[in-house]
């Protein structure tokens, strides 16, 4: 586990422990950024800004992301098993999500960049001469890229693409948990060709650490960053210092809507995959599902068999992460709410039991109020709640001060339309789940973010559009 500030790898600082989140033992260490290796890596992304980087074409660039690209699958089962050692996640899942996505993002951004387009115009002026007006893109300058544990190389991979895409700099700070990822990225970066300081990586924690003296980093012109939505407003508040702009998706309490006239099996079979992907650790895992009454308890019923059933799920991230979660499943059983499947931590009989595990859980028969309803939980957890009218489901529905994804489930395609416009998140899928188009707009309202990822809209956040105006 190495830093990489200015082409150059970097083993300094005093190590903390990477501990393995499915034994509880520690697997390896990795070194803490001092704040003046903060400040090289800034002053290194300063410099290669104004080097022969600022000279690249939109092609060349794009050429270099398919290098990436290349770089990545070329190794691609040795970011299987560092993703996996990391975050304590199924293998199928780091092999068939994480990393042909990080793949994706390179090579999507890669042409989209190649076929992008500005806009001219011909204005009149009063000689009947004209003159042209044209808009040119420029780059930001230095980006802290900032990811978080749950999906650290998909993530850390989403904002660096369109960032080195546009012609910026990137810092790159990862999870201290989830660490393994990044530093092999770096060495990606490296043989792919990326000129030394395009490309930096510092590792450390958050507050009062590398993370906090990066994003408050004076020579750093804008922040890119997920998780939770109490940082945002930290980071927020140190960039306001400087106005420099930030893209945020945050967290989220997702509401899933369940109709009587869906499909019962394909209904329960999404729910299971929306509230248990990687144990609930994803922002777009569903926590709170609606059904309506008369379809309520074979609903019900239905979850809680197949949350029983699960098997080949991973542990919480770490052990702190599972006292949360086991905290919210005790005040739930405390406070009268059912347990209908879960709510404890499974045993093994071998070396997992030393490790950060939450079974699969469905409560209900709390109140809208309760903290387990109304807080982002981030993990195995999903409540249920009866309803009896569209009104009343849509109220619930948007409902707290997260807005970022939501589910639909319904027969009825006029339904389907009506209501997944009247959501108030970013994203709403009907009749399935994190079905993805890397072109969209991605991200939340509210607590859930501020601004889009995908497509153009990244390449948009990530560039300064300039306008010309020659007199003809």
């Amino acid at each position: 586990m190495r830093h990489y500030v200015g082409g150059e790898f970097d083993a300094s600082g005093v190590p903390f422990p990477l501990v393995d989140p499915v034994t509880g033992r520690t697997a390896g260490a990795v070194p803490e950024a001092s704040r003046e290796l903060v400040d090289r890596a800034v002053t290194a992304a300063r410099a290669a800004l104004r080097g022969p980087w600022s000279a690249w074409s939109p092609g060349e660039r794009s050429q270099l992301l398919h290098r990436i690209a290349d770089g990545i699958e070329a190794r691609f089962e040795e970011f299987s098993a560092a993703e996996c050692a990391d975050t304590g996640k199924p293998r199928e899942l780091a092999s068939t999500v994480d990393i042909p996505r990080a793949v994706a993002n390179f090579r999507s951004y890669a042409d989209l960049l190649a076929g992008r387009a500005e806009r001219s115009w011909h204005t009149p002026t009063p000689d009947g001469r004209g003159a042209l007006n044209y808009t040119v893109r420029k780059p930001l300058g230095v980006v802290a890229v900032v990811s978080p544990w749950n999906l650290p190389l998909l993530l850390l991979t989403w904002k660096v693409a369109p960032a080195l895409a546009t012609g910026n700099t990137v810092v790159a700070k990862p999870s201290e948990l989830t660490p393994a990822t990044a530093c092999l990225l770096a060495e990606v970066m490296a043989q792919a060709g990326v000129p030394a300081g395009v490309f930096n990586l510092v590792h450390g924690r958050g507050p009062d650490a590398a993370g906090q003296w990066l994003t408050e980093h004076p020579g750093v012109d804008a922040v890119a960053f997920t998780g939770a939505s109490r940082t945002g407003t930290e980071i927020m508040r140190a960039a306001a210092a400087r106005l420099a702009p930030v893209s945020f998706e945050l967290g989220g309490k997702n509401a899933g809507l369940v109709f009587a006239d869906a499909d019962l099996q394909e209904a329960v079979a999404g729910t299971l995959r929306s509230a248990f992907t990687h144990s609930g650790q994803v922002c777009l895992c569903t926590e709170r599902v609606y059904v309506e009454r008369p379809v309520f308890d074979a609903f019900a019923a239905a979850l809680a068999v197949g949350a029983k059933e699960l098997s080949g799920y991973g542990p919480m991230v770490s052990a702190a992460h599972r006292d949360k979660v086991l905290g919210h499943l005790e005040r739930a059983a405390a406070d009268g709410g059912e347990v209908l499947a879960g709510g404890g931590v499974p045993r093994f009989g071998d070396e997992r039991d030393g490790g950060f595990w939450v079974e699969p859980t469905v409560l209900a028969g709390l109140p809208e109020d309760h903290p387990a309803v109304r807080d982002e939980i981030f993990g195995p957890v999903v409540h249920l709640t009866p309803f009896d009218t569209e009104e009343e489901a849509l109220t619930v529905a948007n409902a707290g001060p997260y807005g970022l994804a939501a589910t639909v489930w319904t027969g009825d395609v006029r339904r389907a339309h009506r209501v997944a416009p009247a959501l108030d998140v970013g994203i709403a899928w009907v009749n399935t789940w994190n079905l993805r188009d890397l072109r969209t707009p991605f991200g939340g309202v509210k607590a859930s973010g501020i601004g889009r990822e995908g497509g153009d809209h990244s390449l948009d956040f990530f560039s300064e559009p300039m306008n010309v105006c020659v007199k003809l």
